[in-house]
């Protein structure tokens, strides 16, 4: 969309029942000929006090925080943060959401690939950028094009912690992806894992948040 020289970019994901989501979420549709009992009920009047036998429609969703586009703020990751209690999303500053949005192009990587902070500095020199306090910088994987696939929440490169913690330390403080998670896909952690168990492979970036304080959209 486009208007007064200003082009409008939508990136949120739609949540829908066809979603690949590993996560269960469930949407009950109302017609407007069963949206007359909750009508009647509001009001306190007869189903036959609305014209034609017709209501309000609507969309009842059960979901978790993690549907569809979601933010994670710092308690998703652990009860603190910087040695305090963990903010949660209505705790944050509405700052850190609003500010100029960073696109990394990370297309050409395969599933289960771990993006580092030298991969990163090395797409900022391709674009010849430095980042700034408070950019908000967006890794784009085009994995959001699969959200229908049944391989979808398997299908993206990831951010490594040691990545996680250097956009921090360049000021950012919310970062996103257009894929299922931030971390690389949970077979690929567990795989790992399973081959040499230790701390720090499994959800490894989102636990970067424990010691400093950060949002992934």
């Amino acid at each position: 969309m486009e208007r007064k020289g200003v082009r409008i970019v939508d990136l949120s994901v739609s949540i829908a029942p066809e979603n690949q989501d590993p996560l269960p979420f469930r949407i009950r549709y109302e017609s407007h000929e069963e949206g007359v009992v909750m009508g009647a009920k509001l009001f306190g009047v007869e189903p036959a006090a609305f014209p034609e036998g017709k209501a309000l429609a609507g969309e009842f969703l059960e979901v978790t925080t993690h549907a569809g586009t979601h933010v994670d703020a710092p308690w998703h990751y652990w009860p603190t943060s910087e040695g305090k209690k963990a903010r949660t999303i209505d705790e944050l500053p509405l700052e850190w959401f609003y500010g100029n949005g960073v696109v990394l192009d990370f297309t050409d990587k395969p599933a289960g690939y771990e993006i580092s902070s030298a991969d990163l500095k090395r797409k900022l020199e391709e674009i010849s950028y430095t980042l700034q306090p408070y950019d908000i910088v967006m890794i784009r994987t085009d994995c959001d094009k699969k959200l229908y696939d049944p391989d979808y929440a398997q299908s993206h490169p990831g951010v490594s912690a040691e990545a996680t913690l250097w956009l921090i330390d360049q000021g950012i403080r919310v970062m996103g992806i257009d894929a299922w998670g931030w971390d690389i896909p949970l077979k690929y952690q567990a795989e790992e894992y399973k081959r040499n168990p230790r701390d720090g492979v499994l959800w490894a970036a989102h636990f970067a948040g424990r010691h400093k304080e950060y949002c992934q959209i």
